[in-house]
Order: structure tokens, then C-alpha cells, then sequence
């Protein structure tokens, strides 16, 4: 539950950070709103993963028969969490962090 809320805090932070940005378009709000969306995105998926995984741990062996249908979880998360790779998430929250670059302006971060 402590990771939960803490995807929920940065979510909301994310969420925040986007509205101060559309209000003052800049070069360091748009870092800025990339970043946090970036972090909370990391999170998410991390927590995402491991509950759809939960899922089948907790269930049980018979969770899995294609009567249940409960594997549509474990694959949606998968497909939203590879369509937004969070692999370029890491090295961009970390290169404005340790580096202060700013992300790029490309969609995939």
C-alpha cells in the first residue's frame, strides 16, 4: 500500500506540474512536467506489474484458465507499460537530475 500511495502522491504531483505548465510555457516547465510524469509513470508501472502478478500468485494455478478471463490484466498492464517504455524514463529522470539535462522533446519521454 506504500508504494500505492506513493504513485497516487506523484500522479498527483504530475498532474499539478502539468497545469503549471500550461499556464507558463517554458523550456524548464516543460522539463519539469516531462520529468514528473516520467517519475510517476515509473512507479505506476512497477505497482502495476506486481499486483498483476499478485493476482495469479494469490489465486492460485486455476486463476489462469481462459474461463476466469484474468489474464487480461497481467496483459493490459504489460501493453500499456510497453507502449510508453519506462526503460527512457530512467535515464531521462536521472540525466536532469544528476546532469540537469533536459529531457527531450520527442513523445517517448
Amino acid at each position: 500500500m506504500i508504494r500505492l500511495h506513493a504513485a497516487k502522491a506523484l500522479l498527483e504531483r504530475a498532474g499539478l506540474q502539468l497545469d503549471a505548465t500550461v499556464a507558463d510555457v517554458t523550456e524548464d516547465s516543460i522539463a519539469a512536467a516531462k520529468i514528473a510524469v516520467a517519475e510517476a509513470k515509473v512507479l505506476s508501472t512497477e505497482i502495476a506489474l506486481q499486483a498483476a502478478n499478485k493476482l495469479f500468485e494469490l489465486a492460485g494455478t486455476r486463476s489462469t484458465l481462459a474461463r476466469h478471463n484474468l489474464d487480461r490484466h497481467w496483459r493490459d498492464t504489460r501493453t500499456h507499460t510497453l507502449h510508453d517504455p519506462v526503460r527512457w524514463k530512467y535515464a531521462a529522470i536521472g540525466n536532469f537530475y544528476l546532469n540537469g539535462v533536459r529531457p527531450p522533446l520527442h513523445s517517448w519521454i
